[in-house]
């Protein structure tokens, strides 16, 4: 086994659909959604939302349709997002033609729960009119009586066959520009459905654990949860569920598929927990920087270790590193290699600085290679 190869996870082959202009499925990266919590009839507080996640890179944004009153603000927020806005639509069918007529990219709609079969068909033509994709969201707290009644409780089996039943009347329908997801609060539940219907179709998959908790523990949840998927190659779009703002399951959402090595986006803070060999504040300072790094979206490694135990070890696998020393002298790393030392200055303000003009170099030398490829192709 070569050094790298361990870190390899093989993703599973799924078809690729199309959320406006973001693709999903196939080779497409894993995207990162998330849930607006205002009245979607505010518009001007819903964008407002919407811009926060956006500048924390969220991919997909999704907005709750219950109403008229929504579905006439959805025209003025999709046309403010910078992103595809999907709309959330759960029993009422002309509110999933409204939607698909103000702009939405996407809609989660449960085909089985809206009606007639004439009623079904007109809500795939609105989508096919006006370009909509489609999420089937199962939820274990939500399933057919039919089911519960046949499985005694929510199960993997109930689920799987729930989201193959609403699957089967859209490809009755003529229409499969749609994922599936098969949510459940419970982590065991959650993982076991998306494992079967992993292996049950080859439809775009939505993970999530849903109702996950509040910040901390619903991190821990959906980690675990979206994590353990990811690894085995399922999944291909995320949303982490916390009962918090929803910049911060964007954060989280990113900062897991970093952590697995299918997204590189912003600086990856690698720190010790601290201990008494510490030369200088970890937790303080990893606190600070990474408060003051949230603006960068260039991938970008970076260790901050208190002492010399660990840190030229980790520092060999970083771009940047910051190892403690005595005496308040510091070493700082450039590439895996000894740089300079750092003696009696503010530890984040240099490390800030060091980042940023590194990132400024890369994207630099980024648009010029571009611009390279671009007069190559004339």
């Amino acid at each position: 086994m070569t050094v790298r190869a361990y870190r390899q996870i093989i993703r599973r082959k799924s078809r690729q659909i199309r959320v406006g202009s973001v693709l999903v499925g196939g080779d497409a990266p894993i995207t990162v959604q998330t849930m607006t919590n205002t009245p979607t009839a505010d518009a001007a507080a819903t964008i407002e939302q919407i811009r926060r996640a956006e500048a924390a890179g969220v991919d997909i944004v999704r907005v709750s349709c219950p109403d008229e009153d929504s579905t006439r603000a959805l025209k003025e927020i999709v046309r403010a997002a910078r992103v595809p806005v999907v709309a959330d639509i759960h029993f009422h069918y002309k509110r999933a033609i409204e939607a698909a007529e103000a702009g939405a990219a996407c809609l989660r709609i449960n085909p089985g729960n809206i009606g007639s079969a004439e009623r079904v068909r007109e809500v795939v033509k609105a989508a096919k009119d006006h370009g909509c994709s489609m999420r089937i969201g199962v939820n274990a707290g939500s399933l057919e009586k039919d089911l519960l009644e046949k499985y005694g409780e929510p199960c993997p089996e109930a689920m799987v066959e729930s989201a193959l039943d609403h699957a089967r009347i859209l490809e009755d329908n003529d229409f499969r520009e749609f994922k599936i997801s098969v949510k459940a609060s419970d982590v065991f539940l959650a993982v076991a459905a998306y494992q079967a219907l992993a292996e049950a179709c080859d439809y775009p998959l939505h993970l999530g654990v849903t109702e996950a908790g509040g910040f901390r523990t619903g991190t821990v949840k959906s980690s675990i949860g979206l994590g353990s998927l990811l690894w085995a190659g399922i999944g291909d779009t995320i949303r982490v569920s916390l009962s918090a703002e929803p910049e911060e399951e964007v954060r989280v959402g990113f900062d897991i598929l970093k952590s697995l090595g299918l997204r590189h986006r912003g600086v990856n803070v690698i720190s010790c927990p601290s201990c008494a060999r510490q030369q200088f504040n970890v937790i303080k300072t990893v606190e600070v920087l990474e408060q003051r790094l949230g603006h960068i979206t260039t991938p970008m490694t970076v260790s901050v270790i208190g002492c010399v135990v660990n840190g030229p070890g980790e520092a060999r696998e970083t771009d940047i590193g910051l190892t403690g020393g005595g005496n308040n002298v510091h070493q700082v790393y450039i590439n895996g290699l000894p740089d300079h030392r750092l003696q009696n200055a503010d530890v984040v303000d240099h490390l800030v600085a060091l980042i940023e003009d590194r990132a400024r170099q890369i994207e630099e030398a980024k648009a010029e290679a571009e611009r390279h490829s671009a007069a190559a192709a004339e």
